[in-house]
């Protein structure tokens, strides 16, 4: 129980990794709210962590428009009595090339996966600094945030700049005694890494990117396995860590 009576604020988590995140945390103890522009996807991880025996609060919001992420965060601090950890999990994945991307694409993919984790950050960083007793957060960046990929550059600027807010804010917030702390996954089985293929992964299509990627573990991962990475740096086993971009990716970033 890592997180035990602690209160947790999760975004992007009706599927893949935020919802696996938030299943952990509610396992491992924590008040999840479930944040996500989908009602029926975190209703359903709700219901589920409630099955399981946890409270779960989800609420439906865009995290991109700064007035809605106030709102839920004064809902959440309110219900839960304050809020402890922050995970910074949602983002949208739209594969372009560099010369075919829209200012409208560069614009919503910043939105979500880097102004998004701007804006929970900053309010929730205010109330963790009001609170006084400290707190975490982690953001849930990616490989793509110190490698590129061609068809990937807004996403790569997007997820470069979310590890670049992690170390300036562990920097910031040390002083009130809160950890900020990222996770880079690389090739993972949800839904956005095979986005345009299906909603699952094949093992047909498993072998090609495995293959073509060189993974040195010859495996992609399962969301609960980045769950387990973001779980730790946000617990008390992490103390004395901040400001760690920590690659979960089967050493995927090691290679040439």
């Amino acid at each position: 129980m890592r997180l035990h009576d602690k209160s947790a604020l999760i975004t992007g988590a009706g599927r893949g990794i935020g919802r696996a995140v938030a299943e952990r945390f509610a396992r491992e103890g924590a008040r999840v709210a479930l944040i996500a522009r989908t009602a029926a996807e975190i209703e359903e991880t709700a219901a589920a962590i409630a099955a399981a025996g946890g409270l779960a609060l989800p609420v439906r919001a865009d995290i991109s428009q700064p007035s809605e992420v106030r709102a839920f965060v004064a809902r959440v601090a309110a219900e839960f009595g304050g809020i402890d950890v922050l995970v910074n999990n949602a983002g949208i994945y739209e594969p372009t090339t560099f010369v075919e991307t829209s200012f409208e694409t560069w614009n919503r993919v910043m939105r979500v996966n880097l102004y998004g984790a701007i804006h929970c950050s900053r309010e929730i960083g205010r109330l963790m600094v009001h609170q006084g007793r400290g707190g975490a957060i982690v953001n849930v960046s990616s490989i793509h945030g110190h490698r590129a990929e061609p068809g990937a550059s807004s996403y790569d600027v997007a997820k470069g700049g979310l590890d670049q807010l992690t170390r300036a804010l562990a920097v910031e917030l040390a002083p009130h005694a809160i950890r900020v702390n990222g996770v880079a996954p690389g090739f993972i089985e949800t839904a956005m890494a095979v986005d345009g293929v299906s909603e699952h992964v094949t093992d047909a299509f498993r072998s090609v990117y495995v293959d073509r990627l060189k993974i040195p573990l010859a495996r992609p991962a399962a969301p609960a396995e980045v769950a387990t990475a973001v779980l730790f740096l946000a617990s008390d086993d992490a103390s004395y860590i901040t400001g760690h971009i920590l690659a979960v990716d089967g050493g995927l970033s090691v290679t040439f």
